[in-house]
Order: C-alpha cells, then structure tokens, then sequence
C-alpha cells in the first residue's frame, strides 16, 4: 500500500511552510479586475475583494503570515478584511482565522468544514484540533450564498465537494472571476484527494463540470495553488482526472488489486516534478474513491 497518509497529513504546504521561514516569505500580489486581486505566498492562493463595501478575504495562509497579508491588504488600497471565506477546512487556507476572527473578520464557508475545524481530526495517527472559537465559520452554508458587495455577485458554490465534503468554489459574477480552492491546482500537483476529510474523486469530477459551466474563455481562474488559469486549463485539468479515473475503473472491472492497478502507472504521464502528490498516491485515492460504494478490499 502506498504511504498516502503522511502525504495527506502534510496538508500539502505544510511541507513548504517547514522549509522556508514565515520571515522569509513574500506576498505577491496580482490585480485581475478592478476592485479583485489574487495574492500569491505560502499556503493556498488567496483571493480578495475590495471597495466601498468592505474588504474580502478568500482563504489566508498560515497564521504567522496574517500581518504580511493584512499589509498586502492594505497596499492593494483595502481596508481592514471584513468577511473571510473559506474554501475548505485544511490549515494552509485557514490557518489565518484565529487572528482575522480576532480583528473582526465575519467568517464563512460551507457546513462540513465548520465540523472539521470544531472536532479533532485524526490523521495518521496524530489527533489535531479543534480549533479555537474565534477560528471558526460563523456563517455556514449546505449549497451556497450571494453576498451583494462592492458593485458585484460574489457566489459561493458547494457541488459536492470531491478534494475534501466541504470545499466551495467563489465566484465575482461581473469581474468574471473564480477561485476554485484545492478543487484546481495548476501546473504544481496531480489533485489531492482527502479521503479522510470525506474527499472522492468521483465527486470532483461532477464539481468541475458544474464549475466549467459557470466559466467562459474570458474568465480568470485563481486555483488553489499555482499560477492564475483559463477555461482551457480547467478542461485540461478535469479531462486529465477522468482520464486516470477510466483507466482506474477498467483495472477494478477486471478485477486488479489496487497494487496492480497503481503498478500500471497509469497517472505517470501527468506527474507534475516535484508535485504534492506523487501518481501511486493520486491513483490510490482514486482506486478508493471508485470502490468505496461496492465495498472492495483495499
């Protein structure tokens, strides 16, 4: 069996946040429409929205970044952040919480990662959580909410989820502009799929076709990690996993064990060099997320 658990425990930029020092890292910001900024650091792509409404934050790092962020904030012309979204409970997009809920960030996100972050969550034998109340969502949401701010629709979406049960993409109507969370990660990672934060692979793929008919040529995709995207790298992205997932499924109809079915390699063509998730850990996510219903041995 692969070791996916230590991979999974890393939350993905766990690693690289023990690497490179809070001290040492940058904020990068990149404007995308007026008003609508992604900010580039440590941990999941940021989001914000700013204008006469108030500020607002999509995801926020690692908690020792918050005063670097809040000062991106505030060289973007912003003021103070006042509504934070979460697209799903992992630390490298929640990490900020604590301090923002502090300053008076009103905190959103779907259902599932408000359980999450409230109870422990065991993984790989090691029991985190929960997190502090200051730290949670204070709005919950099962399918979605429109906040009317700034001049624009700013939708938060839930299909299901497929990274972990609670992920949301954001959209900026007008701006035509979406983040997509960990749901899409661009050009640095084969998808991670958390199996034990209720993820499936299944799921992502309805998801992404759900999200791919709220986009356009023209529209701005921020993913969850990596560079900004187009259309086309979301379909690349979505017809990349279901084209894993056919073989995958063909292996279990003739009845491979998942150790042949990730022999066969059948991620290897789409490895990304130094990715979170190697293709044995992605094909083993996806040999669990196609088996789970018909009770197959692992």
């Amino acid at each position: 069996m692969i070791k996916y658990a230590p991979l999974i425990t890393a939350l993905l930029a766990t690693v690289a946040s023990a690497q490179t020092p809070p001290a040492e890292v940058t904020i990068k910001p990149e404007v995308l429409a007026p008003g609508i900024a992604v900010l580039f650091g440590q941990g999941g792509n940021i989001g914000v929205s700013w204008g006469e409404d108030g500020t607002v934050l999509i995801d926020d790092q690692f908690a020792p970044l918050t005063p670097k962020i809040q000062a991106a904030v505030t060289a973007l012309g912003a003021t103070p952040v006042k509504y934070l979204i979460n697209t799903h409970w992992h630390g490298d997009h929640t990490g900020g919480n604590e301090n923002l809920g502090k300053a008076g960030a009103i905190i959103m996100a779907q259902d599932n990662v408000r359980v999450r972050m409230s109870t422990p969550q065991t993984r790989n034998g090691k029991v985190t959580g929960p997190s502090p109340k200051v730290a949670l969502p204070v709005l919950t949401y099962a399918d979605g909410i429109k906040l009317h701010l700034n001049g624009d629709e700013v939708r938060t979406v839930h299909t299901g989820g497929g990274h972990t049960d609670g992920d949301s993409l954001v959209m900026w109507k007008a701006a035509n502009v979406i983040h997509m969370g960990d749901l899409f990660m661009n050009k640095v990672s084969l998808p991670f799929i958390d199996i034990a934060s209720g993820g499936n692979v299944l799921h992502l793929i309805s998801t992404l076709d759900k999200a791919l008919l709220l986009t356009n040529p023209q529209t701005k995709i921020i993913p969850g990690h990596g560079p900004m995207a187009s259309q086309a790298d979301l379909i690349a992205w979505r017809d990349m996993i279901k084209t894993v997932v056919a073989s995958v499924q063909v292996g279990v109809k003739a009845k491979k064990t998942m150790a042949q079915i990730i022999a066969m390699k059948p991620a290897a063509p789409y490895e990304v060099k130094g990715g979170f998730i190697s293709g044995d850990a992605f094909v083993e996510a996806v040999y669990k997320s196609v088996t789970a219903k018909a009770g197959h041995a692992h």
